[in-house]
């Protein structure tokens, strides 16, 4: 049986044989993705470390996501970002840029490598035939410092694509459909690998689309094949010299399949409050429309913004409509600008914003209460457009300009005008200015610059033997960590003060969390007990970390979210699975927690805690990895790297021997 794509990228990058799904892996990096809602931690995460220079191939730090400047925060964090990324080597994309992951894609993708970001939706690069993994910014930081990302084999979901999109259906609803049969938790433990000859009327834009909502599944990566599309989006690029041909084995053999008949597919809509809410738009047309929203990282490509422009052509749309344009970069916005579609927009009544996230992070554009806001970005967890009862749904560009047009959801298979047909500008407009740090020589005499807003880490004390905690929550099934942490204009600009973007921990589901942890953090700690899927969503580590600063010790639930679990582990706090799903419903806010043992209770693999003060005893496991769980029991990764770095980087060196035994083999290629 012949290899898939997933399996010989990642055989390139580890030693030895590919284990069974669910052993664990060290991965090699050879990139790494930040931005700036995460960034700032990873270099105050560096600064703790005590590192002089990454050791990775190739880094970028991206400000992308908190652009408004309304008071010094922002901007301070910016001239930090610059500078730390002048300090240790890494590239540097200011504000304005655009998205990180479409620039990445344009400015340093390359098939067969892998990439490592401090963003969910780093996955988007599988576009490219690259193994690209979202994760937590701790995990970023370590592989800056030459040490490898640690996971467990996944399974490879392949995914037989067939037919051609109809007219008025694009990549969105393609995502949406996987959505719409396998829902949030469908990807979990898997890499999704797309073949088949549907692949053959997609663009690598499109597959940018699909691969970037993979998240919104749980699947831990999306890959397609490096084929002829991969190679013209290269060489519009300036960068033909990346490509390689890259395919799976003839006959590969996948641990799950399906297919798609592309043809067969209608457009559809996620409708709120959850990505996987998903029916045909057919179903809900007829709803007024507040919002149309076209951009963010979910549909960034120059087609996304073209096709709404065409449609709005000697036009106007609704007057109680607000369509609102994000241009994903600073070289889309150019490419409207030179072939004219801008103007389109513009004299329709549409408000143009800068290059950026924008709304799809909460960062301005929030839609009315009690309005609908129809959006192409890629989530629409409670509150993330930043209005607390927000009614968001998640659509293609087509979709959302149709219903802009009209002023109610609208199918646009229905309009009296025919689908455009867009053609993709003939190559770059511009490349967009990334500053190159300098030499290593030049980068030493660099001093960080640190704005009043930005706080150094706080430490964090190892396992004790013994824990009693108060369960401050019980929670249910899938909350989000948009529902843990808020984002948002009026919270991300302390994410780099975390005594102060602590106060937001849980704002939505318990106002007064935060001054209840606070009364317990002296007496030990406290719990939170969660259904299924805990912590979906956004990989912002300020999610465990925040609460782990206000006292949270342990997270008992069904079921964690890949990079969230993960999380957990890094800062010290235990995420606990209970082994009967029933004894979830059996604990109530306000009980204690013991737990005696510790940490050999840990190390034997499951522990019993006893529930007070109605004196019942319940069990639990983890379900980390030998150096996840001693990384828990130190109090998080800083202090364990912190021991290992001034020991001389024995895993450094090890991973740097590990990439260079990567290099030189050669993935399979068809040329």
């Amino acid at each position: 049986m012949g290899r898939t794509l997933t399996h010989l990228l990642i055989e390139q990058h580890i030693d030895g044989d590919l284990p069974p799904p669910g052993e664990p892996i060290e991965l090699a990096v050879d990139q790494c993705l930040l931005q700036d809602a995460t960034g700032t931690l990873v270099m105050l995460e560096l600064e703790a470390f005590g590192i002089d220079r990454v050791r990775v191939a190739t880094a970028c730090q991206y400000v992308d996501h908190n652009l408004i400047q309304d008071d010094h925060r922002n901007p301070d964090d910016h001239v930090f970002l610059e500078s730390a990324c002048r300090r240790y080597g890494i590239h540097f994309s200011r504000p304005g840029n655009g998205v990180s992951h479409p620039v990445h894609m344009q400015r340093f993708g390359v098939p067969g490598e892998t990439l490592l970001g401090s963003d969910s939706h780093t996955c988007a690069a599988g576009s490219l035939g690259m193994l690209a993994i979202g994760t937590g910014g701790l995990d970023v930081a370590l592989a800056l410092c030459g040490e490898p990302f640690s996971l467990r084999m996944p399974e490879v979901w392949g995914v037989r694509l067939h037919g051609e999109l109809p007219a008025w259906v694009s990549a969105k609803d393609v995502i949406l459909e996987m959505l719409r049969r396998y829902g949030v938790q469908g990807g979990l433990g898997r890499i999704i690998e797309y073949h088949g000859p549907g692949l053959l009327g997609l663009s690598a834009m499109d597959r940018h689309v699909i691969a970037n909502m993979g998240a919104e599944l749980g699947a831990t990566a999306s890959v397609f094949p490096s084929d002829e599309r991969t190679r013209e989006f290269l060489a519009r690029q300036g960068r033909a010299d990346a490509w390689v041909e890259l395919c799976a084995d003839a006959g590969a053999g996948y641990d799950h399949e399906s297919e798609i008949d592309l043809s067969a597919l209608e457009p559809l809509i996620a409708k709120p409050r959850s990505p996987g809410n998903v029916v045909p738009v057919s179903t809900v047309v007829g709803l007024p429309v507040y919002q149309a929203y076209i951009g963010s990282s979910a549909n960034p490509g120059f087609r996304d913004f073209a096709v709404a422009a065409a449609m709005v052509r000697d036009r106007s749309i609704h007057p109680e409509v607000s369509l609102d344009v994000n241009p994903s970069s600073r070289q889309v916005l150019d490419e409207l600008v030179t072939s004219g579609m801008l103007s389109h927009l513009i004299r329709a009544g549409a408000r143009i914003h800068q290059a950026g996230c924008n709304g799809c992070i909460g960062m301005g554009q929030a839609p009315a209460t009690g309005r609908n806001s129809l959006r192409t970005v890629p989530r629409n967890f409670p509150g993330r457009s930043g209005t607390r009862e927000d009614s968001v749904f998640l659509c293609s560009p087509e979709t959302a300009t149709a219903s802009a047009l009209t002023g109610v959801i609208t199918d646009p298979r229905t309009l009296d005008m025919p689908c455009p047909d867009i053609e993709e500008p003939p190559g770059a407009a511009i490349a967009v200015a990334i500053e190159s740090p300098p030499g290593p020589d030049d980068a030493a005499e660099v001093e960080l610059v640190k704005g009043p807003n930005i706080a150094s880490l706080p430490a964090l004390e190892p396992l004790p033997e013994q824990l009693s905690l108060k369960v401050l929550l019980a929670l249910g099934d899938d909350i989000s960590t948009d529902e843990i942490l808020p984002a948002g204009s009026r919270v991300l600009p302390f994410r780099s003060n975390l005594p102060r973007i602590a106060e937001f921990s849980f704002r939505d589901i318990a106002s007064d969390y935060p001054e209840r942890a606070r009364e317990c953090r002296d007496a030990g700690g406290h719990a939170i007990v969660a259904g299924k899927n805990y912590g979906q969503g956004s990989s912002r580590e300020h999610a465990a970390l925040a609460p782990r600063s206000l006292g949270l010790r342990a997270v008992l639930a069904q079921g964690f979210a890949r990079i969230h679990g993960a999380n957990l582990a890094n800062f010290g706090v235990l995420p606990l699975v209970f082994c009967d799903a029933a004894d979830r419903e059996r604990i109530r806010e306000g009980d204690e927690l013991e737990i005696t043992g510790l940490p050999d209770a840990l190390r034997a693999g499951e522990l019993f805690v006893r529930v007070l003060p109605r004196d019942f005893e319940i069990r639990v496991r983890h379900e980390l990895s030998d150096a996840e769980l001693e990384d828990v029991i130190a109090g998080g990764v800083i202090n364990r790297m912190q021991h290992v770095l001034h020991r001389g980087l024995t895993a450094t060196a090890r991973a740097t021997v590990r990439r260079r035994r990567a290099k030189a083999r050669t993935p399979s290629r068809r040329s």
